[in-house]
């Protein structure tokens, strides 16, 4: 999957929670509005999806509060004070996570912010029906929401 198919698939899945892509496109790209496809090429095309990507409504719509999504927490090691005073390392180990909550999309905008590249971060939150559509059926759905 391309970068501009990712990004057809994140919108649809978004306005489908809410979000209103020509109003934040025409806000904050351009106040003409192109069809959806032209948008979407001009935000990957010239790296302007990082507005996007990074917008907090566009955050609260992909990770709605209460919504069941399934994706897989990674394993982490780091260190804590224990309540003897030692420092001591504590290992999680990777587990599956079905239920956003309220705020979870500060957390993600943080791991974003941290990752290589914000897109596939994002790849992992695709559902497995949307991100078997081809881009016709992604752009058809669009139509529709909107």
């Amino acid at each position: 999957m391309t970068r501009k198919e990712t990004l057809l698939v994140l919108i649809n899945q978004a306005c489908a929670n809410g979000f209103d892509f020509q109003r934040w496109f025409q806000t904050n790209i351009s106040s003409d509005w192109p069809e959806m496809e032209e948008a979407v090429a001009l935000l990957s095309g010239e790296g302007r999806y990082y507005a996007l990507v990074f917008s907090h409504d566009f955050a609260r719509a992909v990770w709605k509060k209460g919504a069941q999504m399934t994706f897989i927490v990674p394993s982490m090691t780091y260190s804590r004070v224990n309540g003897k005073g030692e420092v001591v390392t504590i290992n999680r180990k990777p587990f599956t996570r079905r239920t956003i909550k309220a705020d979870v999309w500060k957390y993600h905008l943080r791991q974003m912010s941290i990752s290589e590249d914000p897109v596939w971060y994002l790849k992992r939150f695709v559902t497995f029906t949307e991100a078997t559509q081809s881009r016709r059926d992604v752009l058809e759905s669009f139509s529709v929401i909107r």
